[in-house]
């Protein structure tokens, strides 16, 4: 029977995602790598939303990416899982880049000096930094891949007895777990680059695999749940209140205690609260959770489109600037995956999708 909830998290962690990136563009706390600040506000109290959201919504995505692994290796090969993994992860985020993802390299440079300060370079360099630039919010999928493919001989060397052990992970080692979280913060971190932390989601990921895979696990989410939501909620209010202003995206402070701590347990919250009340499908949840792919590879494009082309040029109210930065996150990736979706290669190099829909879809 297929887990809904499962979708229904996905689908709607990705939305939070796009209007974490539209405020994330337009950012007051200096945050690089985004066109920064167009209010002329010293504060943007909404920017808290970044912080309320930031140290959980990529984690949970991790665990429900391990729980998916595991519930579609119940029903195929490991041979199977490779080649379709590689083909919905890999392909985009690599021979997609240089197929259409350098598009977006280009945007992203040109919302600073990158054009300008590359123009004297040779075109084919000046390619090749717009494709790196381009990997963008692809990391998670490069990230994605490479935990799918270390799972097959973590699975060949456990064999099932770790799997196993985590169907009795009950209430007090689901806390005892919060100390786990925070030592795998430490770890497998990319300097410069943030956003790869492989101690972090490592750990996401193989929890979901292992751990919450298990209906009796999920069972305690849901019997447990208004106590995460409550736990969640202050600790997010308090992280938000003593980080509220810095960057909470990097060192020090995404290795903090207390960004770990509220990360867990708005994850559990999120996993326990969805598998209760979320584990249903109609005509919408199923229209989102089909779209919520190609929501999640183009919303930034379309994004950074706005800030670039409109937002830089201080052309349009900035209230404006936002409403069209958000329709624009939804409408260029639904126009997108419709276009690209009929041209054979860039379905298969940008959206990873061998053949027309219809076939079996992957939990």
């Amino acid at each position: 029977m297929r887990k809904y909830y499962l979708d229904n998290i996905r689908w709607i962690t990705v939305v939070l995602v796009v209007i974490y990136h539209v405020l994330y563009m337009y950012n007051a706390e200096g945050i690089l790598g985004t066109l920064g600040n167009i209010t002329g506000l010293k504060v943007q109290y909404y920017d808290m939303y970044q912080y309320f959201v930031y140290p959980w919504f990529m984690f949970l995505l991790f665990i429900v990416s391990g729980i998916s692994s595991r519930l579609y290796l119940e029903r195929h090969t490991d041979r199977e899982f490779i080649k379709t993994r590689t083909t919905k992860l890999l392909v985009p985020c690599t021979i997609g880049l240089f197929a259409f993802h350098f598009i977006q390299g280009y945007i992203n440079m040109s919302m600073g000096d990158g054009m300008i300060q590359t123009q004297t370079l040779p075109l084919i360099i000046r390619y090749l930094i717009m494709v790196v630039s381009g990997t963008s919010i692809l990391w998670y999928i490069q990230v994605l891949w490479i935990f799918s493919m270390l799972l097959i001989p973590i699975r060949k060397l456990e064999k099932n007895r770790v799997w196993e052990m985590g169907s009795r992970v009950n209430l007090p080692v689901l806390l005892l777990l919060t100390i786990a979280v925070f030592g795998a913060a430490q770890i497998l971190n990319t300097p410069i680059i943030a956003v790869y932390r492989f101690g972090y989601y490592s750990l996401a990921f193989l929890l979901g695999y292992f751990v919450f895979s298990h209906e009796e696990v999920i069972e305690v989410l849901k019997k447990y749940f208004p106590l995460f939501a409550v736990l969640a909620v202050a600790l997010g209010v308090t992280f938000c209140a003593k980080y509220f202003g810095g960057n909470y995206a990097d060192v020090p402070i995404n290795r903090t205690p207390l960004f770990t701590t509220f990360g867990w347990f708005a994850s559990l919250a999120f996993l326990g609260g969805g598998a209760k009340y979320l584990n249903f499908s109609n005509g919408f949840t199923s229209w989102m959770c089909k779209e919520s792919w190609g929501l999640y590879i183009f919303h930034y494009l379309g994004i950074s489109i706005v800030a670039v082309f409109l937002a830089k040029k201080h052309i349009l109210p900035v209230g404006l600037i936002y409403l069209l930065s958000l329709i624009a996150a939804f409408v260029v990736p639904y126009i997108l995956t419709r276009v690209i979706g009929r041209i054979p290669f860039l379905r298969w190099a940008v959206l990873g999708i061998k053949k027309e829909k219809g076939k079996e879809r992957v939990q």
